[in-house]
């Protein structure tokens, strides 16, 4: 599986993608027209480059995710308000003339304070106080820990399933499998079709699903190390470690995406297992909605090799690019029947200067032999001397300074073009100058 980068998350009847700096959401609406609408994010990681420091872009990314998550959620509802605007209540009325043409965006910003509110009560407080109810009877705060991370992902498994119980949810969550499908399919190296994508895996490595599961996961290792018996402080310390351990989470999903090895499957397991909840298998028009919001951001052509890019040049591949072969063989036939042509008349042209000069020349060659040798000898020598050192110089410096890069990239610490990795490796070669002069 070939890593394409783009990720996505449904919403209502449609699917969000996004390729780098650049997504779309592609809306069915009530009437089955697909609408796709793309726009362009610029990231603070950007302009503030620390936050591409591992730890800190997960939280950044965690962080920035929500927001264009609840960006393209209000935008595929929209198009389903519209039926329901015709019966406008007296309480949307007194809250219109209130906040006037604002009222949507108040409203959304509450009832998102209210759900962070509800989920931190529920998936952080609420664990963590059973869990001090049980340690009064337990005296490892290491196993009270340990039980309060299992009711947590308990009672998260618990509320998965219940929602997915919800016939608007359910519809949701078929676009989600659509999404993961969608993807699967590029990665997999089968071509955009309703019929490929619809034999594709519902589950992927990068999914947010695996992501909360792993959050869950990695907060039992920190708050087994991280203890307090005063209890107000054992609660602050659940709710402001979680973008700590959201970042965290965020590395080994990025890393779980780009490596395939025994262990990281073994690692993603559980929250693919949960994927089983999160998706469902979506019907054609779904794919074709999925289909439509990749195309608007992500060449997969090109990603394929489908299409040579910005030619235009597109490979057959059920006839193996016979015909394309056949194109270039024959290009190369013509190429080398011209070179050897040039070569002869070349030749032919080379040989009688070089009869017309080597008369004049030959005796000029006798007289001037013997000193010429003795003063290129003296002179050559220093000269090749210089260059060769100055060569063995440059290579040297340029084999440290791949071998420091490469070192960092193997970590798999930094952006490949990224400013802090130049800044490093800068201060790296200083230091190494700066001891070699001592």
């Amino acid at each position: 599986m070939k890593p394409s980068g783009i990720g996505g998350q449904a919403v209502i009847e449609g699917v969000m993608m996004k390729n780098k700096d650049h997504y779309a959401i592609a809306v069915r609406k009530p009437d089955n027209e697909i609408v796709v609408q793309k726009d362009s994010f610029n990231s603070i990681s950007e302009k503030h480059k620390i936050w591409k420091l591992p730890i800190l872009r997960g939280i950044l990314a965690f962080a920035e995710s929500m927001g264009i998550g609840i960006k393209t959620l209000n935008f595929s509802a929209s198009f389903f308000e519209e039926e329901e605007a015709k019966k406008e209540s007296k309480v949307d009325k007194a809250f219109s003339k209130v906040f006037k043409g604002k009222t949507e965006s108040i409203l959304m910003a509450v009832t998102m304070v209210i759900a962070i509110v509800l989920a931190m009560g529920i998936f952080v407080v609420l664990p963590a106080f059973a869990a001090g109810l049980l340690g009064k009877s337990i005296a490892s705060d290491s196993l009270v820990a340990f039980i309060e991370g299992i009711i947590r992902i308990a009672l998260f498994v618990l509320y998965v399933f219940a929602i997915s119980q919800l016939k608007d949810i359910k519809r949701v969550f078929m676009y989600h499998g659509a999404e993961h499908k969608t993807i699967n399919c590029i990665e997999n190296g089968y071509d955009l079709t309703v019929e490929n994508v619809r034999g594709q895996s519902r589950q992927h490595k990068r999914c947010g699903t695996s992501f909360l599961f792993l959050v869950m996961f990695v907060s039992i290792i920190f708050f087994m190390f991280i203890r307090t018996d005063i209890t107000w402080l054992r609660y602050a310390s659940r709710i402001l470690l979680i973008p700590v351990i959201a970042g965290v989470s965020y590395e080994f999903i990025r890393f779980a995406g780009r490596n395939d090895t025994v262990a990281v499957r073994v690692l993603s397991k559980p929250g693919m297992w949960l994927q089983g909840m999160t998706t469902r298998e979506p019907d054609d028009d779904m794919i074709e909605v999925a289909i439509r919001s990749v195309e608007a951001v992500f060449d997969w052509r090109v990603f394929l090799g489908k299409e040579a890019e910005g030619t235009g040049i597109t490979i057959d591949a059920d006839n193996n690019g016979k015909a394309v072969a056949a194109e270039k063989k024959e290009n190369r036939q013509n190429s080398n029947k011209k070179s050897a042509g040039n070569n002869q008349s070349s030749k032919a042209r080379t040989t009688k200067a070089g009869n017309s000069q080597s008369k004049n020349t030959k005796s000029e060659k006798t007289a001037n032999n013997s000193s010429s040798k003795a003063s290129n000898n003296k002179n050559r020598k220093p000269a090749a001397g210089s260059q060769s050192n100055a060569y063995n110089k440059s290579a040297r410096e340029m084999a440290a300074t791949s071998a420091r890069r490469e070192t960092l990239k193997t970590m798999n610490l930094f952006e490949e073009d990224d400013e802090i990795l130049k800044a490093v490796d800068d201060f790296v070669a200083i230091t190494d100058e700066a001891a070699g002069k001592e």
